[in-house]
């Protein structure tokens, strides 16, 4: 068994996120373990073949990316002061983006949140959680919110 040294918090900022952070500060606390807070901004690859201004879609993801970045910092201010705790912001495609982030980490646990979507939805939308536990090389907490 690897050792939990290090646990991913992949997260959205969705309504779940501060139960989340709950179970997230749960398990670092029991394992004496440093967590890392994730949040991967998607691409803006797919908008390219629009008829968009390439300037404006770089204005748009520099700007979600700044958002992104502040609601992180208030995030981590907000559950994780007093423990080991450090957040990052990433462009890519979500659950490719989660395992690499946890193999450069040496995460021994990954946490992240499912919507519990089912039928159509779940076709339509995917399941990043579900990519994630079908891919991952360690265990993977996923929490469904209440």
């Amino acid at each position: 068994m690897r050792e939990i040294g290090h646990i991913l918090l992949a997260m959205d900022f969705s309504e779940a996120a501060d139960q989340l952070a709950e179970y997230a500060r749960l398990f670092a606390e029991k394992f004496q373990a440093r967590i890392t807070v994730l949040y991967v901004a998607p691409t803006m690859n797919r908008y390219g073949k629009l008829y968009v201004p390439p300037n404006s879609i770089d204005q748009l993801a520099g700007q979600i990316l700044d958002g992104a970045k502040r609601a992180m910092g208030e995030f981590m201010e907000k559950h994780f002061s007093g423990i080991k705790a450090d957040g990052m912001v990433e462009y890519g495609y979500a659950p490719e983006k989660i395992l690499e982030v946890a193999e450069e980490l040496e995460a021994g646990l990954i946490i992240m949140g499912t919507h519990g979507r089912v039928g159509v939805d779940r076709i339509l939308f995917g399941s990043v959680a579900e990519k994630v536990v079908k891919m991952a090389r360690i265990p993977v907490v996923t929490v469904r919110p209440v």
